[in-house]
């Protein structure tokens, strides 16, 4: 059997930046493992495979190398980028079912994917000193209570007090297992801690995030929506941006530059929705040989 795909550089609007995402079509027939094979064979983070829907105009499964995931933010971009490349949306608004929810997505006047994230939901705070063993930082490194936030994925949202400490951080993968054992959130597990930092890696950025991650999926992710989308809603709601508008920027240590453009929605205290913006590039197309 052979399935269509197109390889996607998601938060930017050329080859080999931001991040990169497989799209595959009209793989219902194809089962976990071989799903995950594919994903494990790209070496990439996540591979998003679309397929028909009874509630919104596509459905999106999103898999990282080791099982599926709810959601997550560039594989939705890549996703809509692809399709939109296919000629396969028509007009300028279309829905997206995910396993997270229903995503409105627009595509704006400068041809930004724009989505909406779910309204946050706010998890238990984590003790600094355990987050910075995970990252083999220092507690003091971090500079306000992180806190487990999803949006459609939950991340430990941890801000750090300088790029310093973001280029510092390394993932202990033993340390990070032990937190996420003592992290209580309902839905599964926690991803691994979001860092960001209250400056952008350019002029032009209002925050620089990284992403560490452990064993099967690759060391570090080039940019993250659905973690962005949740560090938004921690920092409008715990005043650390005075703008609910704002750059995010990832990837630029990997020299694979990424950014968003962010709106939080709702006052800090009722956030009803996180839209997370950026453009895509369709790189490459093929075939899978199965």
């Amino acid at each position: 059997m052979s399935y269509e795909f197109d390889w996607v550089a998601a938060f930017t609007g050329e080859a080999f930046g931001g991040n990169a995402c497989m799209v595959a079509y009209d793989c219902q027939d194809l089962d976990l493992v071989t799903r995950l094979k594919i994903v494990r064979e790209t070496s990439l983070v996540e591979c998003t495979f679309v397929g028909p829907s009874v509630v919104a105009d596509f459905r999106f499964r999103i898999y990282l190398a080791s099982h599926e995931i709810p959601f997550a933010g560039h594989p939705t971009l890549a996703g809509v980028a692809s399709l939109v490349e296919r000629g396969l949306v028509k007009g300028k608004r279309l829905t997206v079912e995910t396993e997270a929810g229903i995503i409105p997505i627009e595509i704006d006047a400068s041809n930004q994917i724009v989505m909406t994230q779910i309204a946050p939901i706010f998890g238990p705070f984590v003790a600094s000193d355990k987050v910075a063993e995970a990252l083999s930082l220092n507690a003091d490194d971090i500079i306000a209570p992180p806190q487990v936030v999803s949006t459609g994925l939950p991340f430990t949202i941890t801000v750090l007090k300088d790029h310093d400490a973001l280029m510092r951080a390394r993932l202990s993968p033993s340390a990070f297992l032990n937190l996420q054992s003592e992290i209580d959130f309902p839905g599964g597990d926690v991803m691994e801690p979001f860092l960001v930092t209250l400056q952008g890696a350019t002029k032009s950025g209002d925050t620089y995030s990284r992403l560490l991650l452990a064993p099967p999926m690759p060391p570090e992710d080039p940019f993250t929506g659905s973690a962005t989308g949740a560090m938004a809603s921690y920092l409008w709601a715990n005043a650390l941006i005075a703008n609910c508008k704002f750059v995010a920027e990832q990837g630029h240590a990997m020299k694979r530059p990424g950014h968003a453009n962010v709106e939080v929605l709702g006052d800090p205290k009722n956030i009803t929705g996180v839209r997370v913006a950026g453009k895509a590039h369709v790189t490459m197309s093929g075939k899978l040989h199965l």
